[in-house]
Formats: C-alpha cells, structure tokens, sequence
C-alpha cells in the first residue's frame, strides 16, 4: 500500500503576500513518489472567507485555523513588511511545535514564529529588511541575515520571496531526497536545492548565482564531474587566468569555484545513490569524488548519514544494476 500524502498546512496571515502562498502549493504540489502524491497542501486562516493580499486583491479561503492539527509541515506564508502576528495564528503554531510538527516560515512569518517562542535559542533568519527589527523585538534568537533559510531542528525560517522556493526544496530533499528536489525544481524551472550542513543543525545553503560570465563553465564543469578538474581546467576552459576566474566565479556564485566543484560532486553522489545500484566506489569515481571513503566523508559531513544509510532511506528502486555513462566533451 503506498503511505498517505506528507500533509503541508500553510497558513495565511492578512494581507497575505500572494507569492509566498504561492510558492508551497507550486513546488509541493508538483511531487510524486511511486506514482502517487508526495504531499497534500492545505491553506487556512484565522478568519475564514475574503483575505487581503499585499497586491490590493482578496483571496477566499475556507479553512480555519483548524487545519493546523492535521498538518505534518505547517508553513506560516508572510506580508513582505511588518504586521501584528494573530494571537490565533500564534497559539496554533506552538500547538504545532509541541506536537512534533515541523513549522516553518516565509519572509515576515519569521515574527509569528518568534512571537510564539519557537525561535529562543535557534537560529532564525527574515526578510533583510525587517532582519534589524526581529533581532531588537526577539533578542533571544541567533538572528542569520545574509542567508536564504536556516534549519535549527524541527524549525526552518527562510528570506524574502524566492528564498522560499530553496526553503521548499530542502524540504522535499528532506522528506525524498535530491532526485526528487531536483526534478521538482526542473519542472518549476527553478534553480536546483542549495542544501548545508548536516540536517540536524543549522543549515545555511549555496548564495544564488548573480551573474552569467562564468555560465559556460558552470555548465561544463556538471558535465565532467568524473574527472579530477582543477582550478587550472576550469580557467582554460573559461579562456581566463586562474585569478581572474577564482574573482569572478565568487562574485556570480558567493563561493570559490572549489567549494562549488565540492558542492555539485555531492548533490550528484546523493543522485547516483537513489537512482542507481552502482557500488559505492563506482559511484564515488563517477561524481569526481575518488574513493569510497572519501564518498562516505563528504556525504556524512553533508548529510549526517553514510552512503549506504543515505540509499536505504531515499532510493527509488528495486534491485539490479544499472550503468551510467560517463561524460563526454
């Protein structure tokens, strides 16, 4: 029998910012597991009917805050600037929490969560515009205002707008692993997740790539992650210097063109383990990554799990082998 639909209760506060609403129904919705859905998504209110948006329309929403008990995520969706949480909205979130849900937040829903205690002590992160404001209301939180989202347990608070989306796709790699946020991001035609660290703390994923000069060789260097590129390959290619790729690669991805190199490796050993049966060295050999031991550092590091904890919690086949093809120039 294929398990129930993983239940995301969002919550709208009044107005109501109609991409953040947006942004759970359009990259949950689009999952399937074992062909069936992934996740069912419910929206809900404090007062039930017309809800205000910040774009001056009104939205009808049927269900109260009711909703929140049979949630297994509850996403508080935000305004884009400052409001006054419900005290509904505040009490059914901590409900949640106590309950062992997971609750999240987009943009200015941060405050709901900090209003409600769920953000003492943890890491937490907003929309850098009111960053300054919930740091002086809420002082007992780790405020992180130059990242897209922060995990610190069951609790995830994401930046303004799209930081959402790469909130959402942690989430789904989360529950489903990176084959499935990755396909989801594919057909939102979105950027790939950008995970951190291990799930367990606080989580800060790649910047966003701001520019396209080093587009090309991004490009080709996904296509031949089988092979030990160095800094010196990865210039030639862009028909630079080694200093002027390294400068330029940072400011379009936030990161050295290395750590980026670490980062696509990873995410692609973490495909090769779902989708495939292949051994572990060869899976290490085929995402540039070497060894089978240097695999199981890298992905515990990342992940907390090792390879064959990672492919028994997240694979999507039965048995029997299965070959990749190496890239070619």
């Amino acid at each position: 029998m294929s398990r129930a639909p993983h239940r995301v209760v969002v919550i709208a506060p009044s107005p109501v910012s109609m991409f953040n609403l947006a942004i759970p129904e359009m990259l949950f919705g689009k999952v399937e597991v074992d062909g069936g859905q992934g996740y069912e998504v419910v929206v809900c209110t404090p007062d039930p009917g017309p809800v205000a948006t910040t774009g001056g329309l009104a939205l009808h929403i049927d269900r109260d805050l009711d909703a929140v008990g049979g949630a297994d995520t509850v996403v508080v969706a935000g305004t884009g600037h400052h409001y006054v949480p419900d005290p509904r909205t505040i009490h059914a979130v901590r409900e949640a929490a106590a309950a062992g849900k997971r609750v999240t937040s987009i943009c200015s829903g941060a405050f709901v969560l900090a209003e409600a205690g769920l953000l003492d002590g943890r890491s937490a992160t907003t929309y850098w515009q009111l960053a300054d404001e919930l740091r002086d209301r809420y002082p007992s939180l780790d405020l992180q205002g130059d990242v897209l989202y922060v995990q610190d347990g069951q609790v995830l608070t994401s930046s303004g707008y799209a930081a959402g989306i790469d909130m959402c796709l942690h989430m789904i790699r989360t529950d489903y692993g990176a084959a499935v946020a990755n396909e989801v991001a594919r057909l939102s035609l979105v950027a790939p997740v950008r995970p951190g660290g291990q799930t367990q703390f606080t989580q800060t994923p790649l910047p966003p790539e701001r520019g396209t000069a080093c587009a090309d060789t991004r490009g080709w260097a996904m296509r031949h992650l089988d092979r030990p590129l160095t800094l010196t390959d990865l210039a030639r290619h862009a028909g630079v210097s080694v200093r002027t790729l390294t400068r330029r690669f940072h400011a379009e991805s936030g990161v050295s063109p290395l750590q980026w190199l670490l980062h696509q490796r990873v995410e692609r050993a973490k495909e090769l383990l779902e989708t495939t049966t292949l051994p572990m060295d060869q899976v290490a050999r085929s995402c540039g990554l070497g060894t089978a031991d240097s695999l199981r550092a890298h992905l515990v590091r990342r992940t907390g799990l090792t390879p064959s904890a990672y492919r028994a919690q997240y694979t999507r086949l039965g048995t029997g082998p299965t070959e990749v093809t190496s890239s070619v120039a």
